[in-house]
């Protein structure tokens, strides 16, 4: 066991009034409850240990009670986790901290898989003693809500779904105070499950987060493509759209058959009569030379001028 890790779980029990007790011991429990899970079946490190130690004496958050923890990443590293309650105790024991206040949307949307609905964006105003002027940061909900995902033996719901508007103003505090007092190299819950992955509830095995589903899209009603197809086709004359423009937005919402297809990229093809050549075109008579009147003012005198 390093000398490192010793001193700083030493350092760390003292800070929290454990007393005397052995260092070895407080690491064998903490080796075993502060990761969450473990890589390939192999223990914790101490390189692994010692980096957690680090950031929980930085930040005088206690392992023993959860405030923070710890996943393992797949480079023999660490993903420091802090909870809602180990964020509270940093802010809250800032030594420049002056107070924060909360304000939401009053628009409520209901997300997928949630039990109720929720605003659609939630704002902290975070106050320091050091600075005229708050910091503020507003959070929405469909940037930071975390959909129930597939497990084992079907979708599995978590707090995002039974307390959204909960969750939502956590993210909102956690955001502020990054911004307010400059916390980094740790992270909520669930910013660690996007940089490790989906974490099974079964199992507590790491897996890919997996992707969003899409549903399938439906092909496009024969009737309305030839009523929107003049109606493109204009878009397409007057130099507005493109047909590659037009075939990727109608693509986006509806499976186009292959004719649908040829007939979005004929849209570019200009109707334009051919001029006909010089041996086509009809022979114009050629008018006769006339000369102008004369000017009834200058006759006299001009007829002077041809008598010299």
């Amino acid at each position: 066991m390093s000398n490192a890790l010793q001193v700083l779980t030493a350092k760390l029990a003292a800070t929290f009034d454990m007393g005397s007790q052995n260092s070895s011991e407080l690491i064998s429990i903490l080796k075993a409850t502060a990761f969450k899970v473990k890589t390939d079946g192999q223990d914790v490190s101490d390189a692994q240990m010692t980096a957690l130690m680090v950031v929980a004496n930085q930040y005088k958050l206690n392992p023993w009670t959860k405030e923070i923890y710890a996943f393992p990443d797949k480079n023999n590293g660490i993903v420091p986790v802090v909870g809602v309650d180990g964020w509270s105790r940093i802010i809250n024991d800032h030594p420049q901290f002056d107070g924060m206040e909360f304000s939401q949307s009053d628009v409520m949307v209901t997300m997928p898989g949630a039990n109720s609905p929720a605003p659609e964006w939630m704002e902290c105003k975070m106050y320091r003693k050091d600075r005229t002027r708050p910091t503020i940061v507003r959070e929405y909900i469909d940037e930071v809500y975390k959909e129930p995902y597939k497990g084992k033996y079907g979708l599995v719901s978590g707090p995002w779904q039974s307390h959204p508007k909960r969750f939502t103003r956590h993210k909102a505090m956690i955001q502020c105070a990054r911004l307010a007092f400059g916390y980094g190299g740790i992270h909520d819950p669930e910013e660690a499950q996007q940089i490790i992955g989906t974490i099974d509830s079964e199992t507590g095995e790491i897996t890919q987060a997996p992707a969003p589903s899409r549903p399938a899209l439906e092909a496009y009603p024969a009737d309305r493509f030839s009523a929107n197809l003049p109606k493109w086709r204009e878009l397409v004359q007057s130099g507005q759209k493109t047909p590659d423009a037009i075939r990727l937005m109608v693509a986006s919402r509806a499976t186009l058959s292959a004719e649908q297809l040829q007939a979005i990229a004929d849209l570019g093809v200009q109707d334009v009569q051919p001029k006909p050549t010089p041996a086509q075109q009809p022979a114009q008579a050629q008018p006769e030379y006339a000369p102008p009147p004369a000017d009834d003012e200058n006759a006299d005198f001009l007829a002077g001028l041809g008598d010299d």
